[in-house]
């Protein structure tokens, strides 16, 4: 399985650029979505951190909080080689509150710990708002051309940061899917996300190269904008184009699961064309455990701003919990940057 030959929307970038130069090159700052109500069990950390992966520095919370690692979570993995500002939530059902001006961690700096009556679920954020500085840019026209495009949707691809360095998830996927044991539990769900994200991928590279991206077919799957809700357009018709164009309606792909896909006519056919090229993998992913689900094709870049000054563009942008800046970036430019862990 490869990652390189995914289609673009706006067709590959002419220009060429550098990423994550440095971490400040790349600031993602988490939207909850709410406010932490100030009482309960739960101890909600608002952190940034600065060259530190996600799931070690949740450890080194628990370690310092006296807490098994299990108790400590997080709504969503957010780049290692990047300053980011996150919630991560601890579990201290009776305890104090630790001394957080005593937790030392170079590249880490608690800036606000509040009570909260829930857990901090994986998908809880609301969005993420990016800082992103391009630099180096080859044809910096170009960029600004298809900047122009950004706010109309980009495909909402998995990026390459849930692939790992070198492709390294999904290959070591591919290795367990063929009986490798592997008994770290957050390297095997890296794994097991790496090769769902990919088939994912693989449906709406399918759709871009059949000029189908945009357009619905007969029995697609649309969730509604904002929600988990969805349900099957058998016959698309003026009124569901017109829910398209407004985007209170987006057309979705499968994660892939146990269970019959839900889609009908056309879509389903092109989603078994799919599945019918990868059936190890299909079959792999049902014996997993893992539950049929829906994911859109397209993510809308909103609140987005950007300054071009020579050869560098800074760039700002809000995305929904779940979407990669990544993916917006490579419809801008070809990149040289490096490899991080998720959003």
């Amino acid at each position: 399985m490869e990652t390189g030959h995914w289609a673009y929307l706006l067709g590959k970038p002419v220009s060429q650029g550098v990423m994550k130069q440095q971490p400040e090159d790349f600031i993602v700052r988490e939207k909850l979505g709410f406010e932490p109500c100030g009482e309960g069990e739960h101890l909600f950390l608002w952190i940034r951190k600065t060259g530190l992966n996600t799931a070690w520095l949740a450890e080194q919370l628990a370690r310092f909080a006296g807490v098994h690692p299990r108790n400590v979570s997080f709504s969503g993995r957010k780049d290692k080689h990047a300053v980011t500002e996150q919630w991560i939530g601890l579990h201290l059902p009776g305890k104090q509150d630790p001394d957080w001006s005593a937790f030392q961690v170079p590249g880490a700096e608690i800036l606000r710990a509040v009570r909260h009556n829930k857990k901090l679920r994986t998908g809880t954020h609301k969005a993420n708002q990016f800082e992103l500085t391009l630099k180096g840019l080859s044809a910096p026209d170009s960029v600004v051309e298809r900047l122009n495009h950004l706010s109309d949707g980009v495909p909402n691809y998995f990026g390459e940061q849930r692939f790992g360095m070198n492709d390294g998830n999904l290959r070591l996927g591919e290795r367990m899917l063929g009986g490798e044991i592997i008994r770290d539990r957050q390297k095997r769900s890296m794994c097991i996300s790496a090769l769902r994200s990919w088939l994912f991928n693989e449906v709406i590279n399918r759709r871009l190269r059949g000029s189908c991206f945009s357009q619905p077919l007969a029995g697609d799957i649309m969730i509604l904008r904002g929600s988990q809700s969805y349900f099957c357009a058998d016959e698309p018709d003026s009124t569901l184009i017109s829910r398209l164009a407004e985007r209170d309606i987006m057309i979705s792909a499968p994660l892939w699961g146990k269970g019959d896909l839900a889609t009908k006519g056309q879509a389903l056919a092109l989603e078994q064309s799919v599945a019918l090229e990868f059936p190890e993998l299909i079959q792999g992913l049902e014996q997993l455990g893992l539950e049929q689900d829906r994911r859109s094709l397209v993510q809308y870049p909103c609140e987005l701003e950007w300054q071009l000054n020579g050869d560098t563009l800074k760039l700002s942008f809000e995305l929904p919990s779940g979407g990669f800046a990544t993916s917006v970036t490579r419809e801008l430019i070809q990149t040289e940057n490096h490899p991080a862990e998720g959003n």
